[in-house]
C-alpha cells in the first residue's frame, strides 16, 4: 500500500458465510494495512477483523461509528485521518458499505474533499438477487424499505407496477424480517396474480433459497421467511 491516503469500502460477508467464501484475498491484505476505521457497528465490526485476521490487534485500531444515530455535523471529522496522511477503511454490518447504507455520507464528504474512494468488491444481496431472478437486470430500481402504513403502501404498490408496466423495470425492495411473510401475503392480496415475485433469503450464507413464482402461485404456496433476511423483486415478463 503506497502512501497516498484512500477511503477504502470493505464490504462484509451477510450472516454465516466465511470470509473466504466471499472476499478476495486483496481485501485481507488491504484490512492488515489500515489503522483506522468508520464502522457501523463497533461489535461487529471488531468480529469481521478478527475473522479476517486473527492477528490484528483489534484494541490498536482507531475506530468511530458511524449510523442512524450519528449527527451529520459529526461526518467530516471522521476524514480527519485522511487529512494527515493516513487511509480509512469502511464497514458496515452486512454487505456493502455505502448502499442503502450511512456510509454514502462519508463518501460523499471524500468525494467534495477530493479524496480518492475504493469500492472493493464483495457480496451485495441487491446484485446478486438481481442475478438470481431472471428479471430485467438492464433496468432496475432499489427501493429500500416500503412504507408501513397501510394507504402509503398501496401508493408504494401502485407506482412500482406503473414502472414494471411502462418501463419494464424490476422493481426491489426490503421489509424487517419479522414481517416478511406478512409482505408476501400483502404482495399477493394486492396485484395482480400474473406478476412475477422472487424472494432471494439469507443470500450466500447455510440457508440461502432464491425462488421466483407469479404471485398467484406464492398466495398458495406454504413458506416461512420470519426472521431470516430476505430481499423481495417484483416483475412481470408480458
Amino acid at each position: 500500500m503506497d502512501s497516498k491516503p484512500r477511503l477504502y469500502l470493505f464490504p462484509v460477508p451477510m450472516g454465516d458465510s466465511p470470509v473466504e467464501r466471499v472476499l478476495p484475498a486483496y481485501n485481507i491484505e488491504l484490512i492488515r494495512g489500515i489503522s483506522h476505521f468508520v464502522v457501523e457497528n463497533l461489535r461487529s465490526a471488531r468480529r469481521f477483523l478478527k475473522a479476517c485476521d486473527r492477528s490484528i490487534d483489534i484494541d490498536r485500531l482507531s475506530m468511530v461509528e458511524l449510523n442512524e444515530h450519528t449527527d451529520p455535523a459529526d461526518v467530516a471529522a471522521m476524514l480527519t485521518p485522511m487529512s494527515e496522511g493516513h487511509s480509512i477503511g469502511v464497514v458496515s454490518e452486512a454487505g456493502c458499505p455505502a448502499v442503502a447504507d450511512p456510509g454514502a455520507d462519508l463518501v460523499a464528504v471524500a468525494q467534495s474533499r477530493g479524496y480518492e474512494v475504493v469500492p472493493l468488491v464483495g457480496p451485495s444481496s441487491i446484485l446478486l438477487s438481481l442475478m438470481g431472478s431472471g428479471f430485467n437486470g438492464q433496468n432496475f430500481a432499489f427501493n429500500g424499505y416500503l412504507p408501513v402504513d397501510a394507504k402509503a403502501r398501496g401508493a408504494k404498490f401502485k407506482e412500482m407496477l406503473h414502472r414494471i408496466t411502462a418501463e419494464r423495470q424490476t422493481q426491489i425492495f426490503i421489509e424487517t424480517p419479522y414481517r416478511n411473510n406478512r409482505l408476501i401475503a400483502d404482495l399477493c392480496e394486492r396485484l395482480p396474480g400474473d406478476f412475477r415475485l422472487c424472494v432471494a433469503s439469507d443470500i450466500t450464507c447455510s440457508r440461502q433459497s432464491i425462488v421466483t413464482r407469479p404471485l398467484a402461485q406464492w398466495k398458495k404456496t406454504s413458506y416461512n421467511y420470519d426472521k431470516i433476511p430476505t430481499i423481495f423483486l417484483l416483475y412481470s415478463p408480458s
